[in-house]
């Protein structure tokens, strides 16, 4: 009787819940649609100005990479690291060298392409996920660091515990997955491994493979725009219609027996959804002890916000993974990039910025 009851209410959440929400989401847009077009406006420029000169050309490489027998050989190079340290292949290292280099969502991206051309196993393409899927220095150094911070050390450390706590929890989920699947297409030989990883290029099809690659590039740098965008509209929408306010009015109780100034909870609901936002917002509050402002951003770079998420779980809807290890690498490595974050600034006074 009760499991009835339950399956009868997922039915009715899958046939209702949705299109009630992306309706109340369309008259939003319409009602609220004078707060919602500067929001618009600023999201593309943020898109154009910053997103993609600083992902695009990356997308294009990595993608001309492929086509290359780079993997083959980045797994001849690294095998001795990866394995004893996260439990993947060797071929895995290229996945989590241009997820830091290139930024979200390129690890994830690199994780399925891995999955659906069966250089890896099920399971070592989710623990992939759970710690490849970056944020990348031109993004943390140059973009939060020196253009939100106006401080380059500021971001060069962000990108230190970034990539610390990205490291951490790679090694916690070398335990990830069934021990049965961790030596598949490990025994295949050297010949039939590289021959399955192997697209080559040659001057005769140059133009195809850097046609394709574009294209490729074009369609992911266009949709993580689109995310940018509609995330612009919620985020507005939200503090419009006051949810942001009253969340702020409950949680400030817990701010204040923290002895945390209440005047990061709107920034910190907004980085929830979209991590740039959130992270601009933190580094206008102007207070004394700066420190928590980077902590707090530390924490937002590692979890990456619902906007990512998203994009994330379009690609890996392609494929037979699942989205879990994802968001729980993502939900620690938010957590571990703050600790790592705290303890420098505790220890190193050079990354101690308090006035």
């Amino acid at each position: 009787m009760y499991l009835s009851r339950v399956v009868n209410i997922r039915k009715y959440i899958h046939k209702f819940f949705f299109p009630v929400i992306f309706s109340i989401f369309t008259f939003c847009l319409l009602v609220f649609s004078k707060a919602n077009l500067p929001a618009i406006k600023n999201s593309l420029v943020l898109w154009v100005n910053s997103v993609v000169p600083s992902l695009f050309p990356f997308f294009v490489a990595t993608e001309l990479l492929m086509h290359t027998n780079i993997i083959y050989y980045s797994g001849i190079l690294f095998k001795n690291i990866m394995k004893p340290l996260f439990n993947v292949k060797g071929e895995c290292s290229f996945a989590f060298i241009m997820g830091i280099l290139s930024g979200y969502p390129i690890g994830a991206k690199l994780a399925c392409e891995f999955r659906n051309k069966n250089i890896c196993s099920k399971v070592e393409c989710e623990r992939l996920l759970s710690f490849t899927n970056n944020s990348g220095p031109l993004f943390i150094i140059g973009s939060v660091g020196i253009s939100m911070f106006g401080n380059v050390t500021i971001g060069i450390l962000l990108f230190i515990t970034h990539l610390l706590a990205s490291i951490t929890v790679g090694h916690l989920f070398r335990f990830w997955g069934n021990a049965s699947n961790k030596y598949y297409i490990e025994h295949k030989n050297n010949s039939q491994l590289e021959h399955s990883i192997k697209m080559p290029v040659n001057l005769s099809n140059l133009g195809e493979v850097l046609a394709e690659s574009i294209s490729s590039a074009t369609s992911t740098i266009f949709m993580i725009g689109g995310f940018i965008v509609i995330f612009a509209c919620i985020i507005s929408i939200l503090k419009t219609c006051g949810i942001f306010s009253t969340l702020t009015i409950v949680i400030s109780p817990i701010f204040d027996f923290l002895h945390i100034n209440t005047a990061f909870i709107t920034p910190l609901l907004t980085g929830f959804f979209e991590i740039t936002s959130g992270i601009s917002a933190i580094s206008n509050i102007a207070i004394k002890e700066i420190s928590i402002n980077v902590i707090f951003s530390a924490f937002l770079l590692g979890t990456g916000g619902i906007s990512i998420l998203l994009q994330v779980w379009s690609i890996v809807s392609k494929t037979d993974l699942s989205i879990k290890p994802y968001i729980i690498g993502k939900l620690l490595q938010g957590l571990f990039a703050a600790i790592y974050t705290y303890s420098f600034i505790s220890i190193f006074p050079v990354f101690n910025f308090n006035l």
